[in-house]
């Protein structure tokens, strides 16, 4: 058995404890959101339930995240050919578009307000609060991504990031196109069952 380091590709299992481990994570995360959209849908059927336009910003924050997916997966290609300046410019590229998802998504919660749609108390209905959990859960996990975005960002600027050490990118692009995918289906759901 030869050892390799955190940053190596290969295991003799064939497939790297962090690629394993980001799976699980993201097995559990479809899970999580498979019981919420259930849930959605069976106590939407027993009635008392508040109907309200969707905020129009998510239509634009499904763009934003689409693009962002796209500006994530030319840095990981510009990994891969060691174009390191373009690699960083397409990193905040998409930690930029993710910020702005998330200023999207708070001025959606905004527009709910003023649509009197509020997440809990005497005056909210359970519509209300599936949206903002929804929306809300997928905004935490975003962040998260971003986090791990300025980690491979901060990576590149010191060359840890190249063609011999792809996995930090590959984790991220991986994660950054999970969420993506997770949030068109949250959009796509809620637009069917809205």
């Amino acid at each position: 058995m030869v050892a390799r380091s955190i940053d190596g590709e290969n295991t003799t299992a064939g497939v790297h404890p962090l690629k394993f481990s980001l799976w699980l994570i993201i097995i559990s995360i479809i899970m999580m959101f498979a019981a919420f959209t259930s849930a959605y849908i069976v106590r939407r059927a027993e009635g008392n339930w508040l109907e309200f336009d969707l905020p129009s910003v998510l239509l634009i924050n499904t763009i934003v995240i689409l693009i962002s997916s796209v500006t994530m997966q030319l840095a990981h290609n510009a990994a891969k050919k060691n174009n390191l300046s373009f690699l960083k410019i397409m990193l905040m590229a998409t930690i930029g578009l993710g910020v702005a998802f998330l200023i999207g998504q708070l001025n959606g919660w905004g527009s709910l307000v003023q649509d009197n749609v509020y997440f809990g108390g005497e005056t909210s209905n359970p519509a209300g609060s599936f949206m903002y959990v929804l929306t809300g859960v997928h905004g935490f996990h975003l962040i998260t991504g971003l986090i791990f975005l300025v980690i491979v960002l901060m990576s590149s600027l010191k060359y840890k990031v190249h063609s011999k050490n792809m996995l930090r990118i590959q984790l991220c692009t991986i994660y950054w196109h999970f969420l993506g995918g997770l949030w068109l289906y949250l959009y796509i759901f809620l637009r069917l069952n809205h």
